[in-house]
């Protein structure tokens, strides 16, 4: 199994995780996080006295595929839906899942 995390800009994770749905991906976390990509518009960007540079919300995709058909497929989803038109518009990181349990199994 393989985790997929991919850090993309907020104004298309609803294009990004609507593909991902219809494409029977399911069991996904959509998480705001702040992040050093490069602002679409000031509007986007804040000042963060934490980290001392400037800031935007991206939003962390992260879903669980059973094979390398299914990794391919929602990299390619979230590669062409989480385009921004610009060239740094996020990443995408793909780890290998040593071992999963379920929480209500006995």
């Amino acid at each position: 199994m393989k985790e997929i995390k991919a850090f993309i800009h907020r104004n298309r994770v609803a294009d990004v995780v609507r593909e991902l749905c219809q494409a029977n991906f399911r069991n996904l976390s959509v998480i705001d996080v702040k992040g050093l990509l490069k602002a679409l518009d000031s509007k986007e960007q804040d000042y963060s006295i934490e980290i001392g540079n400037s800031v935007i919300t991206e939003v962390k995709l992260e879903l669980v595929c059973r094979d390398e058909v299914g990794v391919a497929l929602a990299v390619n989803i979230i590669r062409q839906h989480g385009r921004t038109g610009q060239p740094d518009a996020g990443w995408i990181y793909v780890s290998e899942i040593s071992e999963t349990y379920s929480i209500d199994d006995d």
